[in-house]
């Protein structure tokens, strides 16, 4: 039987640890963690799970959906108004790209930072 492994972090490069970390935090209510700095900024769940963002000076924003620069992983947060929530978060600095293959179920937006994201409706 292999070794119980446990999803502990997830951590996205960008050019701003401190201002993405604030940003998922008012879009997430998520805790901020005391010990984030400049160069590493998390939010974190009660259960612990954290998410992190770590300085990278030569940050290149991926570019969704043409893969022009991979987006490499998204994430998914479950809204009960898709409405509501993508208006939310447009106004704390996500963007809306063109492209949104959803429909009514889903939406795509970008963080501040350039990182995919969606809105799948609950």
């Amino acid at each position: 039987m292999p070794p119980r492994m446990t999803l502990t972090a997830i951590t996205l490069d960008c050019p701003d640890p401190v201002a993405l970390a604030a940003f998922y935090q008012q879009a997430t209510g998520l805790e901020p963690d005391p010990e984030s700095n400049a160069d590493f900024a998390a939010v974190r769940r009660a259960d612990g799970l954290v998410l992190g963002f770590q300085r990278v000076d030569d940050h290149r924003a991926p570019r969704w959906p043409d893969g022009t620069v991979p987006q490499q992983l998204h994430l998914d947060f479950a809204v009960d108004d898709l409405a509501e929530a993508e208006t939310r978060l447009l106004e704390l600095g996500a963007d809306r790209p063109d492209h949104q293959p959803g429909g009514d179920r889903w939406r795509v937006l970008t963080d501040p930072a350039g990182h995919p994201f969606c809105l799948v409706r609950t």
